[in-house]
């Protein structure tokens, strides 16, 4: 049996899972990263966990999903936010020297938009856009199940698109970036700014279903914002399907029959009938299955 080594290597955990040719996960462990502790130390761990998890057996490769910025190509992590302290760090390097297989690093959004384009709500579609909406945004391109990475990797860096020119200013991102006006954080922001609701993007969904008008205000214009950044993306790449994932699309019964609707006011006529928006199959497990799918 081909097994692989799927990692999903996030700033708050990182799991490690051992998977098959048909995309089943065998076995699975999760542990806190860690990253204050430093890069040396997060890895020594993310060696203790393969071992565990491979248990003797005998395997293809290594793929690992990790936060960007990172050079894929040279399978470098290029100092992520949420892991401070990584900067320039040679991890395929590191691990092939170590495991003696091929080892493969893209970021995060995009291998788990590969396990849902291969294995999950795109099976069956040509071209599939997929975008998480959490915390931040971001996305990936996946054709005839090939990631679409561009030139340097950064296909699916849609966060930083600009969807209002004079709009809020998100961390490094530009003025009025989708990731500032769409995101699980923005819409927590909005709703404290607009009319002083707390207890971030959860509590905005919680007051909506409620009934409270307030916080249907910033869903609405959150969707809105949605729609303008899938309309922009559509006209780009007409994808055949779009997947959209992350915590904000647990709240989905308000943001996806809305937001397939408020699409259609962004795009040609034409194009407006034949754009799909459906949630994610896969959940949590994306990470790693699609790490794995790396492994050729």
């Amino acid at each position: 049996m081909n097994v692989r080594i799927g990692i999903d290597l996030g700033g708050t955990n990182v799991r490690v899972g051992l998977v098959d040719e048909q995309w089943n996960i065998l076995n699975l462990i999760q542990e806190p990263t860690e990253a204050e502790k430093g890069h040396n130390y997060t890895i020594e761990k993310m060696k203790a966990m393969i071992e565990q998890i491979k248990d003797g057996k005998s395997i293809k490769g290594i793929g690992i999903g990790a936060p960007g910025p990172l050079d894929f190509k040279k399978g470098i992590i290029l100092s992520p936010p949420n892991l401070p302290g990584w900067d320039e760090i040679p991890l395929v390097k590191i691990f092939e020297d170590h495991y003696s297989v091929p080892v493969h690093l893209n970021n995060d959004a995009n291998v788990a938009g590969l396990a849902e384009a291969v294995a999950g709500s795109g099976v069956g579609s040509e071209s599939v856009y997929y975008m998480t909406v959490s915390t931040g945004i971001g996305g990936a391109f996946i054709i005839d199940k090939q990631l679409f990475n561009g030139a340097n990797g950064y296909t699916g860096e849609i966060g930083n698109m600009i969807i209002e020119p004079n709009g809020y200013k998100h961390n490094n991102l530009n003025q009025g970036s989708f990731e500032g006006l769409a995101s699980g954080t923005s819409i927590g922001r909005r709703a404290y700014e607009q009319f002083g609701i707390k207890g971030g993007a959860k509590n905005v969904f919680f007051l909506a279903e409620q009934g409270d008008q307030h916080a249907q205000i910033v869903i609405d214009d959150t969707v809105n914002y949605l729609a303008m950044g899938i309309a922009n993306i559509a006209h780009v790449v007409n994808p055949q399907i779009f997947i959209v994932g992350g915590g904000v699309m647990e709240s989905k019964p308000f943001i996806l029959a809305p937001l397939q609707e408020k699409v259609k006011e962004y795009v040609y006529p034409q194009l407006a009938s034949s754009i799909k928006i459906v949630p994610t199959t896969l959940g949590g497990h994306a990470g790693v299955i699609g790490a794995a799918m790396l492994v050729k």
